[in-house]
């Protein structure tokens, strides 16, 4: 179970990479943040951001229609 949850169904690139880096400068280390999205662009885009943060990503889900990560603040 997820600290956050961040719900980002319906909103097209860069919006979802914009309200990740926002929700992450909040969070506090070991805390974890489940990023939902509809957005295929998010598969590279969000690799790509946390890479730039240094955070984690736990998990990545894609069900076809819609995109699930789970990632933790270090």
């Amino acid at each position: 179970m997820a600290d956050l949850t961040l719900n980002a169904l319906g909103k097209k690139c860069p919006m979802p990479i914009l309200l990740t880096k926002k929700e992450l400068k909040k969070m506090s280390p070991g805390q974890t943040l489940e990023l939902i999205v509809d957005d295929k662009g998010a598969l590279k885009d969000v690799p790509a951001l946390i890479r730039k943060t240094g955070d984690t990503i736990l998990e990545t889900k894609d069900n076809g229609e819609q995109i699930t990560f789970m990632i933790q603040k270090v």
